[in-house]
């Protein structure tokens, strides 16, 4: 059974948030000693992540 596949749209302030946030992780992670394989593998999939122009319309 295959897992279900997840969708985020985020603004560009959101996805340089998201990058700042797994560059520091990763950081932390070589400064402990540990492996960083699980950070490197999210920053490939955010760097290749196609972007989409999106028109949001806010109903009352």
């Amino acid at each position: 059974m295959k897992s279900p596949k997840y969708h985020l749209y985020l603004t560009s302030k959101e996805y340089t948030q998201v990058i700042n946030a797994l560059v520091e992780l990763k950081n932390e992670l070589i400064n402990e000693g540990r492996y960083t394989d699980a950070v490197d593998e999210l920053l490939i999939k955010f760097s290749k992540a196609r972007t989409k122009n999106l028109k949001v319309v806010y109903t009352n």
